[in-house]
């Protein structure tokens, strides 16, 4: 499972990386970027579906890889 956040879409609320700060942190203007390759172990697949299910923009976008 891989974790993307779409800049395009990201207005900066923080909430992804306030539920899933493993795997996404805030960049220089507060949007959330995920952090490396946004590889997701699986004891955080629970908190980046989190992420993404709370994203307002749908911003966070969660690749199964299936």
């Amino acid at each position: 499972m891989k974790i993307h956040v779409d800049q395009d879409r990201c207005e900066g609320h923080g909430r992804c990386y306030a539920l899933a700060p493993a795997l996404i942190a805030p960049d220089d203007i507060g949007n959330g970027q995920e952090i490396g390759d946004g590889s997701v172990a699986t004891d955080q697949e629970h908190n980046a579906r989190l992420a993404a299910a709370n994203c307002p923009e749908r911003a966070v976008i969660i690749e199964d890889g299936a």
